[in-house]
């Protein structure tokens, strides 16, 4: 969340940074009003507190002095001041949450260089890659047989089997079978090796606990998406990010400790609340999906850096896979809630015939670390302060699987995978039908 001394001192500055993202001046006014109040509040209840313990030290005096009478009429003063006390901190408590929740509801500001725009149709496609671009080849001209979807080709092949999946958990759960299960496995083991040089692995618990889920600001906002089991108080975590930003939650590091890099495979589960009807065919649009997750502590000089990195390694994925992606930065009206800045990876999927995003990878200010409470000591010295993070995936499987499938497609129906993956495909890199 943001630093509510920002609000304090720059209103009008905040109102102009988050006007980008389409936020109304209303939202910033209420919430200076309502931290005024809250501090008002909060300094009566100091005062009648400081009145309390004026009056009890004048009851001692008086009880010494022999001077019962007075000291009984103090003391009596005291109580209903201390009434009062107590009634003036529950009017300030309640406040000061009204004002923690205002502040988990307000979004990121942008980053001074992310495009402005309304949506996503103002995005800004910053380059694109196809295999042999490098070469100046012309960009691929797919041919019919590639432009089967990949749940037709899944079918085909008994590698997919999406009935069998919604029968065991509803609709939009997959289900993956023989060639089509070894290549998620595949997948990840590349992946996870491809960051093993810089990145510590980490295997996080599935499910978390509401403050985690908190943290990453998809609590309290976006609730309506994550899966709550309620008996316990815990969710089920949409992506690896929300475990790792928690993973040092209120702890002081040193800053020669950054950047702390740290890389998860996760199950993640999504209920993509509004989606019914739209992208829902194969696996396009999922509520459960794996992806590898690459994620940094740093601090504000490093965070350009970091993020730089995890879409370097992203990028060098899908170009080991061959696949034809391009990088989209995102316009300020596009931008989730917690992101400053952030860089969306998207593969082309011929038989679905539409860009498949697989990656976001965003820098996050200190607004993540404000709610973990995540901060480290200059190494000058000085007071501690928040660290940044940043995260992206590297890369999610499930429309990975879909734009391979489809790009690897034969004339005779089979699929023939990258060459990347052959150690971790026991060398067969061809699948056919049974």
């Amino acid at each position: 969340m943001l630093d509510i001394r920002l609000l304090r001192e720059d209103p009008d500055g905040v109102k102009r940074s988050l006007a980008r993202r389409g936020v109304d001046d209303v939202e910033v006014d209420r919430l200076v009003e309502l931290d005024v109040e809250a501090r008002a509040r909060r300094g009566r209840q100091e005062s009648l507190r400081a009145r309390v313990k004026d009056l009890s030290r004048q009851v001692g005096e008086a009880k010494r002095a022999g001077d019962d009478e007075k000291a009984t009429a103090l003391s009596e003063e005291s109580k209903v001041v201390g009434d009062d006390e107590r009634a003036a901190a529950a009017e300030a408590d309640v406040t000061a949450a009204e004002v923690r929740t205002a502040l988990l509801y307000l979004p990121n500001i942008p980053a001074e260089d992310a495009p402005d725009g309304s949506g996503e149709q103002e995005n800004v496609e910053v380059r694109r890659w196809w295999p042999g671009s490098d070469d100046g080849d012309p960009e691929p001209a797919w041919p019919e047989h590639q432009r089967v979807p990949h749940w037709e080709v899944g079918e085909q092949l008994c590698i997919l089997d999406m009935e069998r999946g919604a029968r065991l958990a509803g609709s939009m759960f997959p289900l993956f079978r023989g060639a089509g299960a070894r290549l998620l496995r595949a997948l990840t083991t590349l992946a996870l090796d491809a960051h093993r040089d810089a990145y510590e692995e980490i295997n996080p618990p599935t499910l978390v606990l509401t403050e985690t889920m908190t943290s990453t600001g998809h609590l309290p906002k976006f609730a309506d998406e994550a899966y709550h089991v309620e008996r316990d108080d815990l969710w089920a975590i949409p992506t690896a990010e929300v475990p790792l930003t928690s993973l040092h939650r209120g702890e002081i590091l040193d800053e020669a400790q950054l950047p702390l890099r740290y890389t998860a495979i996760t199950h993640c589960f999504r209920r993509e609340a509004g989606a019914a009807g739209r992208d829902t065919r194969g696996l396009l649009r999922v509520h459960e999906f794996e992806k590898v997750e690459l994620f940094a502590y740093a601090t504000q000089a490093q965070a350009a850096g970091a993020q730089a990195d995890i879409l370097a390694r992203a990028e060098g994925l899908l170009r080991a896979l061959g696949l034809t992606y391009r990088v989209l930065d995102l316009c300020t009206g596009d931008l989730g809630g917690p992101a400053a800045r952030t860089f969306d990876l998207e593969v082309f999927a011929p038989g679905s015939d539409r860009w498949l995003e697989v990656s976001s990878v965003s820098w996050y200010r200190d607004y993540q670390t404000r709610r973990a409470n995540v901060r480290y000591r200059p190494a000058g010295g000085g007071a501690p302060v928040f660290a940044d993070t940043v995260n992206g995936s590297a890369l999610a499987w499930a429309r990975i699987w879909a734009a391979l499938v489809e790009c690897g497609r034969q004339a005779d129906g089979s699929v023939v995978l990258p060459a990347v993956l052959a150690p971790f495909m026991g060398e067969q890199l061809v699948i056919s039908a049974p």
